[in-house]
C-alpha cells in the first residue's frame, strides 16, 4: 500500500498543510507537533515524493540536454564536458534525444514552460533560434554556436580563425580538387553554410571542381563516401571532412583499393588524428559542453 500525505495527517490528527510543512520545513510548526508527526512518519514508513517536494520549491534540479544524436563526435565530445560541469553541482542530466526533429524539439521547450526541468541545453537543433529565444521567458536555455543577434545564452567554437588558416593554407599550395563531407546540408545547419562561405571567402568563389557530400556522421559514412568519389574523380586531391575518425575512414578506403591516398583534414582533435597522422583542427567541444551550464538563479 502507497503511503500519502493525507494518511500521515489522518493518524497524526493534524491536517495536510501542517504535514507538508514539516516535510518541507515551510512555515511555523511547534517543537511538539513536528516530533509527532515525524514520529509517525517514521511509524508508516512515509517518504516524502521527491518530485513534488522539488515543484514545491519550484526547483527539479534537472538539466534538460537536447542531443540529435550521439554518432558524431561532436555530441560525444559535448556531452562528456556538460557531464563533467554537472557533477561539480546540485543538478542531474536528463538526454533529450531529438534527430532534429522540430516537433520533439518543442514538446522539450513545452516541458520546461511546465517547469520540469530547471534549464534546456541545446547542443544542436532543428527549430530555429527565434522559437528558443520565445521560450527563455520559462528558464534559461544555452545554445552551443553563435546565436547572432538572438538574445540567447550560448557556449561555441569561433571556427572562423581556423577553417580561413586552413582553406588558406590549400589554396597557397594550388589544391584546387577538394571533398567536403558534412553531416547535415548547408540549406539546414549554419555550421555546413558558414564553412563554405570562408571557403569561398578564401577562393573568391566557391570552386567548380569541389565535391559536396552530406548525411555524413560516421566512419562507416565516410569510407561510403570515399568509395563514391573514388568512382566519381579519380583526381580528387583533399578531403576536408567532419571529423578525424571520419577522415580515418577515408583514408582506409584508399587503401583497401591500393589507391593512392589524397590529402586529408580531420576535426575535433581525435586519437585518429595522432595515430595516422592526420591534420586536425580541435574545436575542444569538451570544454564547451563544460562551459555550457546552467547558471543557477539567485532566487
Amino acid at each position: 500500500m502507497i503511503v500519502t500525505i493525507k494518511d500521515v495527517a489522518r493518524i497524526s490528527g493534524y491536517s495536510p498543510l501542517t504535514v507538508s510543512r514539516v516535510i518541507n520545513h515551510s512555515g511555523y510548526v511547534s517543537i511538539k507537533t513536528n516530533k509527532k508527526i515525524k514520529q509517525v512518519m517514521k511509524q508508516l514508513d512515509y517518504v516524502p515524493n521527491a518530485i513534488a517536494q522539488d515543484l514545491s520549491k519550484g526547483k527539479t534540479h534537472k538539466i534538460g540536454v537536447v542531443l540529435p544524436h550521439l554518432r558524431h563526435s561532436y555530441f560525444s565530445q559535448m556531452l562528456l564536458g556538460i557531464m563533467d560541469a554537472a557533477l561539480q553541482t546540485e543538478y542531474s542530466v536528463t538526454l533529450l534525444p531529438s534527430e532534429y526533429d522540430s516537433t520533439l524539439e518543442m514538446h522539450y521547450l513545452e516541458q520546461l514552460k511546465r517547469k520540469e526541468y530547471d534549464g534546456l541545453i541545446f547542443t544542436s537543433r532543428g527549430i530555429s533560434l527565434s522559437q528558443l529565444t520565445q521560450y527563455t521567458k520559462y528558464g534559461p536555455i544555452v545554445c552551443c554556436e553563435n546565436p547572432g543577434k538572438k538574445h540567447l545564452t550560448a557556449a561555441f567554437s569561433d571556427r572562423k580563425a581556423a577553417y580561413i588558416q586552413a582553406f588558406t593554407w590549400l589554396k597557397d599550395h594550388s589544391i584546387a580538387k577538394i571533398v567536403f563531407l558534412f553531416s547535415r546540408p548547408a540549406t539546414i545547419s549554419m555550421t555546413t553554410q558558414l564553412t563554405l562561405d570562408w571557403f569561398a571567402q578564401v577562393y573568391g568563389h566557391l570552386s567548380a571542381n569541389k565535391h559536396i557530400i552530406t548525411n555524413v556522421t560516421t566512419p562507416q559514412e565516410g569510407y561510403r563516401a570515399a568509395q563514391i568519389i573514388a568512382v566519381k574523380d579519380n583526381t580528387i586531391q583533399y578531403f576536408f571532412t567532419n571529423g578525424d575518425d571520419i577522415a580515418a575512414a577515408v583514408r582506409q578506403y584508399y587503401v583497401d583499393q591500393h589507391l593512392p591516398i589524397p590529402g586529408l583534414i580531420g576535426q575535433n582533435g581525435q586519437v585518429a588524428s595522432v595515430t595516422l597522422n592526420i591534420p586536425t583542427i580541435n574545436h575542444h567541444y569538451a570544454q564547451i559542453g563544460c562551459q555550457s551550464r546552467i547558471k543557477k538563479s539567485k532566487n
